[in-house]
């Protein structure tokens, strides 16, 4: 058996953007009001990309995994830093507000099974503040209207990197 370098064409399975445009441009905008509220509250590009990047993990949304793991880059996280989000739990490379933020975000984006404990927002506020922990809240609730969209209908496709 030889391994070739064909892809696997995963086909989209409905063009969201063309079909709903005005929900499209909503997602979009309540996308760019989180922003403002991260950069309002001080909230680190490099701590965005990680939330960003572990919801699309969990919902299993591959263009966003794809692309908040490339925004990450440019943010100035490691490519050390951006394998282990998957097990940051267990990894001595994530500062305990990036903890407090990646807890909160695992919770929210599981919210039908884990309904948001108190002590992951106390421990969120805590370590972020307030505004911050809000800020977050938001892009988290962002991210995973994207990834549904994403998920549901793979109407944005990953593209090869070049060698």
């Amino acid at each position: 058996m030889t391994i070739t370098d064909s892809l696997v064409d995963i086909p989209v399975r409905l063009d969201f953007d063309q079909l709903v445009p005005r929900f499209s441009r909503a997602v979009a905008s309540l996308d760019h009001a989180a922003t403002v509220e991260l950069d309002r509250a001080g909230v680190d590009p490099a701590l965005r990309e990680l939330v960003r990047l572990r919801a699309s993990q969990l919902n299993g949304c591959a263009y966003c995994v794809d692309q908040h793991s490339k925004d990450g880059r440019t943010a100035g996280v490691t490519d050390q830093k951006l394998h282990a989000v998957v097990i940051w739990r267990d990894s001595a490379l994530f500062t305990t507000a990036e903890r407090a933020a990646l807890e909160l975000t695992e919770t929210v984006t599981r919210l039908s099974e884990t309904h948001v404990p108190d002590g992951v927002v106390d421990r969120a506020r805590a370590e972020l503040g307030e505004e911050r922990l809000a800020a977050l809240l938001a892009l988290i609730v962002a991210i995973n209207v994207w990834n549904a969209i994403g998920v549901s209908t793979r109407c944005w496709s990953v593209h090869r990197d070049a060698a």
